[in-house]
């Protein structure tokens, strides 16, 4: 098998997909681009913020793609290329896609608040505040885990915390020109992205050297702010100049693919069992954002929905965006699949998938002219830097829905914890403490959780439809597979870490499995059993 038959394949079934699909899940939930939308209707300039579809597709994407659709389907090569490409294609186009269009459609339709609010208005409060933990908790995994990423890159990779510090100063420069100083955004984005480049450049020359521990101060010092600053001020003009970056770098994987057209050598199959893990149920987890990933429906319904400028952009914000992502997914699997089993797995083991996908697309834009060491410093400067956005959007995202648990409508005056600095401030403290502690604890756990939550809210999104009255019926496939898929995984998660010693983890396992069943029966007697009747709510 060709690697360039394999991507231009992609590519086209994906448009197809996007034009046929995406489109009919608009029209069967009924997308209406004369009805205002939360930005519009509130807009208070600091988290509702109408937004160019331009703008918003870039903050989305960088926010969602990160590391994982990188790390993921390189990992899960373990198992042979092709359920690794079978899920990305399958998962993206029937069960990621619409899981983020139809988060980001939901939260629309509640005035830009969570999945936990969907899940409120559908399963009553005490159903909200179970989802409300388990997404809050999930989160301070990603901040904590993202942390020590994001620090011990910088400390093993100097070049790539200049480059970072740079690209912040000139992301606020650059939002306050354009929203504030009436600059084009045209004129803008040319002169942000040559300038984009500039600090990559300058970070090889001028490296910023530092430890991990007091990098993870910076950064919890940094998210801190990030997570509080109105929208426009970083996070879109950071999120949107960064997705040029990761445009750059697929197209550059891209040309160097078509150029290149390296074989596959690695094994189609390789067995059902790797090292004690099994293709079934650990493939589906540890591909993760390549396909679909719970992650995405807390930045739709956290972020983007409060900057949707009209309801039409749904359909390429929430569907488009996931497509995307699955190009940059196959694109990290072919970097693994063209190498041979051999070299793979050794690189796996010594170097990671980070910088396999590094090698990989520096080897591929060498075909072009691109110097293999720039090609791949490159690419792994563009990975630390989408770790980065991942970060503070997990954190504003944090935040959120820590202010929502304790907020009460009925009263005017709030609980402090409701304070956009108290409720920011705990979950920074909290993930920094935990970040000390190294996120390959984190990750496995993170990784079921992550998961599972993707089932939640696609189960959270066909409640809402039923109550509409809309069509669901496509949703119910990928959610029931989807918790299978992650409550399997967790019992053999449990089962390693009990083997291990490590019984925090099994702990977490454990209570992610309780909560998970919980919602979920609740969930299938309203879906299916026809009970409409809510969870009582609890006295206060």
């Amino acid at each position: 098998m060709n690697s360039l038959a394999l991507m231009i394949g992609s590519i086209i079934i994906f448009i197809i997909a996007y034009a046929t699909y995406g489109a009919w899940l608009a029209k069967k939930w009924g997308v209406d681009p004369t009805r205002k939308t939360p930005a519009h209707e509130i807009n208070d300039g600091v988290d509702y913020v109408p937004t160019s579809p331009s703008i918003l597709l870039g903050h989305h994407f960088a926010s969602i793609a990160g590391a994982g659709p990188i790390n993921g389907p390189i990992q899960a090569a373990i198992f042979g290329w092709v359920p690794v490409y079978l899920w990305i294609m399958i998962g993206c186009i029937f069960f990621g896609a619409p899981h983020d269009m139809g988060s980001l459609f939901v939260s629309i339709r509640h005035k830009g608040k969570s999945i936990g609010e969907v899940i409120g208005d559908t399963m009553g409060t005490t159903g909200k505040r179970l989802f409300a933990v388990f997404a809050w908790l999930t989160l301070l995994l990603i901040v904590a885990a993202f942390t020590n990423i994001v620090a011990t890159t910088f400390a093993a990779t100097p070049e790539a915390a200049t480059s970072s510090v740079l690209f912040m100063i000139l992301a606020i420069a650059f939002g306050y020109a354009v929203y504030r100083r009436g600059l084009s955004i045209k004129i803008g984005t040319v002169i942000g992205v040559i300038l984009l480049f500039l600090s990559i450049w300058l970070g090889t020359k001028y490296p910023l050297q530092l430890s991990i521990n007091t990098w993870i101060i910076i950064l919890s010092i940094y998210i801190f702010v990030a997570s509080v600053a109105p929208v426009w001020i970083l996070l879109q003009p950071r999120d949107y100049l960064n997705s040029y970056l990761l445009y750059a770098m697929m197209a550059g994987s891209v040309l160097g693919i078509i150029i290149y057209r390296p074989e596959i050598q690695l094994a189609p199959v390789t067995s059902f069992e790797i090292n004690g893990q099994f293709l079934f149920p650990m493939l589906f987890v540890t591909v993760a954002c390549g396909a679909i990933s719970g992650f995405h429906s807390l930045v739709g319904s956290g972020t983007s929905s409060k900057q949707l400028n009209n309801e039409s952009d749904v359909k390429l914000i929430g569907y488009g965006s996931m497509l995307i992502e699955g190009v940059l997914a196959v694109v990290a699997m072919i970097t693994a699949a063209y190498l041979t089993q051999g070299d793979f797995l050794d690189k796996l083991s010594t170097i990671g998938p980070t910088n396999v996908f590094a090698e990989g697309v520096g080897t591929f834009m060498s075909k072009f002219g691109i110097p293999f060491e720039a090609g791949k410093n490159f690419v792994a400067l563009a990975v630390s830097a989408f770790a980065l956005t991942s970060l503070d959007t997990a954190t504003r995202l944090a935040r959120f829905i820590f202010q929502e648990f304790f907020e009460d409508p009925a009263k005017e005056t709030q609980t402090p914890l409701t304070n956009m600095y108290v409720s920011t401030g705990i979950t920074v403290v909290i993930g920094a403490i935990l970040a000390v502690g190294g996120y390959s604890v984190i990750w496995p756990i993170f990784g079921s959780a992550n998961q599972l939550l993707s089932a939640l809210a696609l189960m959270a999104v066909a409640l809402w439809l039923k109550k509409q009255k809309k069509s669901y019926n496509m949703l119910t496939i990928p959610m029931v597979f989807m918790l299978i898929v992650t409550l399997c995984a967790l019992v053999l998660l449990a089962r390693a870490n009990i083997v291990g010693g490590n019984y925090v983890l099994v702990g977490f396992a454990v209570a992610l499995f309780i909560l998970a069943i919980v919602l979920a029966v609740q969930g299938y007697k309203i879906l299916f059993k026809g009970d409409s009747t809510r969870i009582k709510e609890q006295a206060n």
